[in-house]
This record gives C-alpha cells, sequence and structure tokens, in this order.
C-alpha cells in the first residue's frame, strides 16, 4: 500500500502559479500511475494529469493542457504539479492517487488550492 501526503496548496491570484507535491511512501512499483484529481463544492472529483511511475509518460485533462505540468519531483519519491495561468475555476481540493493494476488506489488526504483576487 502507499501513503501519499500532499502540500503546497493556498491562496494565488488569478494568472498565477503554484507547485503542488505529493510525497509517497511504502511499496512503490513500476506498475504504479500517479495522478493528480481534483474537487470543487458540489462537484464530483474529476482526473487533472497522471504519470506512468516507470516510463514517465503523461496524460492532462483537457482543461488543463499547456497550463498544467505533472512531474516527479526533485526530491525522492514527490510528485509535483505545477500550476501556470491559474484561473478561478481551478479552485478545489487537490487529491494525489497511486493506481496500479488488480489493487485499489491510494489517495491522499487533499491539499485546497483558492484562487481569488
Amino acid at each position: 500500500q502507499v501513503q501519499l501526503v500532499e502540500s503546497g496548496g493556498g491562496l494565488v491570484q488569478p494568472g498565477g502559479s503554484l507547485t503542488l507535491s505529493c510525497a509517497l511512501s511504502g511499496l512503490i512499483f513500476n506498475s504504479h500511475v500517479m495522478s493528480w484529481y481534483r474537487q470543487a463544492p458540489g462537484n464530483e472529483r474529476e482526473f487533472v494529469a497522471s504519470i506512468n511511475w516507470r516510463g514517465g509518460s503523461t496524460e492532462y485533462a483537457d482543461f488543463v493542457k499547456g497550463r498544467f505540468a505533472i512531474s516527479r519531483g526533485k526530491a525522492k519519491n514527490t510528485i509535483d504539479l505545477q500550476m501556470n495561468s491559474i484561473q478561478p475555476e481551478d479552485t478545489a481540493v487537490y487529491y494525489c492517487n497511486a493506481a496500479r493494476p488488480g489493487r485499489a488506489p491510494s489517495w491522499g488526504q487533499g491539499t485546497q488550492v483558492t484562487v481569488s483576487s
């Protein structure tokens, strides 16, 4: 089982930037896919971006393409989400997720991102 702890959320102005980080611990396999999801008040949790742990291939939701970038962090066993050109509609709790075939996914506790001037 993988444990995940998100950090880096906060208040940011429209057009600004923010980097979220997800610290991973426990058993991490090459088959793991690490993802960021978000959930705004009154909305369902939605996929934002993912990265394959072994090969580094990435996928993005259409609404963040060209603005957000997911990567393995500089610190060991971390996943970062670089958020640029942030808009008010990006306000949400952002969750880190670790998934691999045949296993229930693991979730972090979430970090709040609020976009407001």
